[in-house]
């Protein structure tokens, strides 16, 4: 890294160009002109002549799976199956591990929709018509993603759950039995 270089701080949104490189310290000026100093390691030079053409896209099956699909057909529920009882799933980390302890945000992610995936495996599996899984609001990330997750399975709808029993915070599952086979 040197003087003139365009850097970007790895967990921050800042870019700007190297303004000065003292002890291991590096002063970065940003497009405002004001400078701000980051250690080598948490910057990374981005050059888009060094970066190949391939990385500089997304595939579009990446792109199509995050997407909101555009006609989405609701089907209504009939009021017996939808106060049927449900198998409800709580999403929450602190209901699936004993401790958060040095677990990144990549990774309790993973553990949920991990989670996520094998319930919904095992309602299937046991002909449970219906469940919910309680993610809360947070930032929306968890909900997006069980959304993305749920979009891979055939014979299945899903919306909010009920407001009044579960807040805004969860995704009720219904899935239809006669068309899941055995």
């Amino acid at each position: 890294m040197k003087v003139g270089d365009r850097v970007q701080a790895l967990d921050d949104d800042f870019e700007g160009i190297v303004s000065s490189i003292n002890d291991g310290e590096i002063g970065v000026k940003d497009e405002d002109g004001f400078v701000i100093f980051f250690r080598e390691s948490e910057l990374i030079t981005i050059n888009s002549d060094d970066l190949k053409p391939n990385m500089l896209s997304v595939p579009d099956a990446i792109l199509k799976e995050k997407e909101e699909p555009r006609n989405r057909s609701v089907e209504k529920v009939p009021i017996k199956q939808r106060n049927a009882p449900t198998f409800e799933v709580d999403l929450h980390i602190h209901k699936l591990v004993d401790t958060e302890k040095g677990l990144s945000n990549y990774d309790i992610l993973n553990i949920q929709l991990d989670t996520a995936r094998r319930q919904l495996d095992f309602a299937i599996a046991k002909r449970i018509p219906k469940m919910v899984f309680i993610h809360g609001v947070g930032q929306g990330v968890l909900r997006e993603e069980l959304y993305t997750l749920l979009r891979r399975y055939d014979h299945i709808t899903f919306y909010d759950a009920n407001f009044q029993k579960y807040g805004v915070g969860a995704t009720e599952v219904y899935i239809y039995q006669n068309a899941v086979s055995s």
